[in-house]
């Protein structure tokens, strides 16, 4: 994921643009304080401070080191073609059970030992987590897995009955989006980027949405010249905010108070000096 720059009169101020331009919370983004602000004469403030994020990328769960492993009398005794009787407290080797031949894994277990590989797609990871959903919720639905757009990928489900995997105004669709990403970072360790969950078009429409807002309350913005502020929204939301409004001329978007009460503040541009 690529790094965002912003500056704003505090380092906290700072943060909180660049996760409104993330569109996530502030668990899943890493910043790099690049500049303290500067104060100059009269309090007045002579540089800002300036910060870079990216989302959290999911580091690789580290390699066992087995070279320095001692191998056990059983272990030596195989090498060597030598047969090996386990030693039993209180049990001779006359009387030792039979060694039980090992059985293959299961499917379950085939598909655990596979996805805890680093090696495996973080989509896919989401996709076979929201298929067990859908098949315990018993209606019919279809899956497509596509690119969203640059290091986000989107697992879009369709069908008939699925409102309540949606709920109201999307709460159960966002409990099953964060239930998916934990599942990704526990099962594909070196996925690095965005997966997102979709229901009926919903996200798609919920952006189309607000983008349409967006737009209605800068015209109005924009006549009035006062500023709007926005009801409380989560950083996905919010990021449709900036991104919209930033496409037009004449306005500009701030955020204000703290998750999950956190607003976007749209404002008549203030006039070059």
């Amino acid at each position: 994921m690529e790094w965002v720059e912003v500056t704003a009169k505090t380092v906290d101020e700072a943060k909180d643009a660049a996760l409104d331009q993330l569109g996530v919370d502030e668990s899943d983004a890493e910043f790099e304080v690049l500049e303290e602000p500067k104060g100059g004469l009269f309090g007045r403030l002579r540089s800002e401070a300036r910060v870079r994020a990216r989302v959290l990328p999911t580091s690789p769960r580290p390699k066992v080191d087995r070279r320095g492993r001692r191998s056990t009398g059983r272990e030596r005794g195989e090498r060597s073609g030598d047969r090996a009787v386990p030693q039993q407290r209180g049990v001779s080797t006359e009387e030792a059970p039979p060694r039980r031949p090992r059985s293959s894994p299961s499917p379950t277990q085939g598909a655990q030992m596979m996805s805890d590989q680093s090696t495996v797609d973080g989509g896919e990871v989401a996709e076979t987590f929201v298929r067990g959903l859908l098949d315990a919720f018993g209606s019919p639905y279809t899956i497509d897995r596509h690119e969203l757009g640059e290091d986000t990928e989107e697992v879009a489900v369709e069908g008939e009955g699925l409102g309540l995997l949606i709920g109201p105004g999307g709460q159960t669709l966002a409990a099953m989006q964060e239930l998916a990403r934990t599942v990704v970072q526990r099962h594909a360790a070196g996925h690095h980027g965005w997966v997102v969950v979709d229901v009926g078009g919903y996200r798609k429409l919920r952006r189309e949405s607000l983008a349409r807002f967006t737009r209605d309350v800068a015209t109005q913005v924009l006549a009035s010249g006062v500023p709007r502020v926005l009801e409380a929204m989560p950083p996905s939301d919010r990021k449709v905010i900036h991104d919209t409004a930033n496409g037009i001329d004449g306005v500009v978007t701030s955020s204000e108070g703290e998750e999950p009460r956190r607003r976007v503040v749209i404002s008549p541009e203030p006039d070059a000096e």
